[in-house]
């Protein structure tokens, strides 16, 4: 139960907060003297810039989201998080075809390159926790 709740909790924040930045007056802004972007990206295509098609990234989440279910009991709020992200984005994925990203945190070594949204961090977040986290019994 406790999955779900979360999952729906990521779900309806991600909704929210697409709903509330997507919005053509919406300027770019930088915040903690430039450590946050909110910027403006439709991705096609798969996190990380990675090169793959985005039917194929959309079979590969409707595959991976059931296994995610499964492990559900490794790490209950890990599976939440994830299942809310990956179903955040692959329904965006099947009506508009792109994921809307609107974060970039341009001072982070690496990864200050990639615009991200709520729904890749909590799959990060969440992928974290279940491949590091068992649930004790």
């Amino acid at each position: 139960m406790l999955t779900l709740c979360i999952a729906a909790a990521v779900l309806a924040a991600c909704t929210a907060l697409r709903w509330f930045l997507n919005r053509p007056e919406r300027k770019d802004e930088a915040f903690w003297n430039g450590r946050i972007r909110l910027t403006a990206l439709w991705n096609e295509g798969a996190a990380f810039s990675l090169p793959l098609k985005r039917k194929l990234v959309t079979a590969l989440s409707i595959l991976i989201l059931p296994l995610v279910w499964v492990f559900r009991r490794r790490s209950p709020i890990g599976a939440g998080l994830a299942l809310g992200g990956g179903f955040s984005n692959l329904w965006e994925r099947l009506r508009r075809g792109a994921v809307y990203d609107y974060v970039q945190f341009p001072k982070l070594p690496k990864i200050g390159r990639y615009v991200w949204n709520l729904a890749d961090l909590a799959i990060l977040i969440g992928g974290l926790l279940l491949a590091l986290l068992e649930r004790k019994k």
